[in-house]
């Protein structure tokens, strides 16, 4: 089976999130941004642990919070 969400690359997930390329790169040697993963010598990311790292980066009380 084929998944319907292909997982993003660098390039992908640096303009989604809006930082250089080389940002990530960086991100991955300091264990900082969203998880990556190796796929043979491709880094790879999948998009719902990029949202999920966003909504952490998040400031202030999330909106469900009283």
């Amino acid at each position: 089976m084929i998944h319907p969400t292909p997982l993003g690359t660098v390039e992908d997930v640096a303009a989604y999130i809006g930082v250089p390329k080389q940002t990530l790169y960086n991100w991955r040697t300091q264990a900082k941004g969203p998880r990556g993963i190796r796929v043979g010598k491709h880094l790879r990311y999948r998009w719902e642990d990029v949202d999920a790292w966003l909504d952490e980066q998040a400031d202030g009380p999330s909106a469900g919070a009283a």
